[in-house]
Parts: structure tokens; C-alpha cells; sequence
């Protein structure tokens, strides 16, 4: 999935078929749901359901991972960051941002910031760290601003088959 965002958001919809879309709905749903019961549900074979799943990974359309919360994991503080930096160092500063281990997404965007971050932190004096020492040191950085998450209300990982 990193690999396809890292593309851009403009795929294109006629790569995936209506089976594929299913498939992609049953993973969504348990991503350990063996092709065999999937392949059951729809009517189609195991090596059906496995080939296309297999090209989907294969071709960045699908990824399966293990989604975890990081604040059941110990980690304290999650924030968004908007980022401006110079019109010349864009790509070079989202590239750098993106090496480092507290930061789990990273895109550029069209509007008040150049680029937005995710990260998560073991506590407050981490995030400051992060911040003070390593994001603000990059060159070609201006400005940031920083949104600490109080509340997760949703977050869905099922979207795009529709």
C-alpha cells in the first residue's frame, strides 16, 4: 500500500475487477480468512481467489498487514503534523521525513501545508524530541504545526470496493 500511495491517489479503477473488489471486501473484513472459505462465499476456486490476490500484492493494489492501536502498545502520543517548506526541497524533504521510525504516513498536499505526517511517540517529551531535534532540523523546512490526537473516532480500513 505504501508503494501505491507513494504513486500518487489517481489509480485507476479499471485494474480491479468486481471479483477482485469481493476479495478485497473479505480480506478487509479478516485478513487471515483462509482463500478457501473465500473462495466458498463467492463461488469460485481456492486458486482462483489466490492468484488474484496474489497479483493485487504483486501489483501494490493490496497489501495485508497487521493493523495494530498504538496506544495499546504503550505509545502515549499520536499527531498530525503540517509541514511548509521550500518549493525546492519537497521531494526531498517528504523522501527524508519518511525514514524516520516515528512517522507512519507521509503525504504532500494541495493547500495550507506542504506535506501532512502522522506520528506516534512514546509520550510527550518523544514527540518534542522528534520536533525540536530531528523535523524541524531538516533543511528546507519553514514551518510546522502540530495536531495531537485526543480521540480517535473512526479510522476504516475498508474503503475502495464500493
Amino acid at each position: 500500500m505504501a508503494e501505491a500511495r507513494a504513486r500518487g491517489l489517481g489509480g485507476r479503477g479499471d485494474q480491479v475487477s468486481s471479483l477482485d473488489k469481493r476479495i478485497i471486501e473479505h480480506l478487509q473484513a479478516d485478513g487471515r480468512k483462509p482463500f478457501t472459505q473465500i473462495a466458498v462465499e463467492l463461488g469460485v476456486s481456492e486458486a482462483a481467489v489466490r492468484a488474484r490476490t496474489n497479483r493485487m500484492v504483486e501489483r501494490g493494489i493490496l497489501q495485508i498487514v497487521g493493523v495494530t492501536d498504538p496506544l495499546k502498545l504503550g505509545f502515549q502520543q499520536v499527531a498530525m503534523i503540517g509541514i511548509r517548506c521550500d518549493a525546492n526541497k519537497l521531494m526531498q524533504v517528504a523522501e527524508r521525513v519518511a525514514e524516520f521510525a516515528e512517522v507512519d504516513y507521509v503525504v504532500i498536499t494541495a493547500g495550507s501545508y506542504d506535506i501532512l505526517i502522522e506520528t506516534v511517540s512514546e509520550d510527550n517529551e518523544a514527540l518534542l524530541r522528534f520536533l525540536a531535534e530531528r523535523l524541524r532540523a531538516i533543511e528546507g523546512v519553514r514551518e510546522t504545526e502540530t495536531f495531537v490526537y485526543l480521540r480517535m473516532v473512526k479510522q476504516t480500513y475498508q474503503w475502495g470496493t464500493r
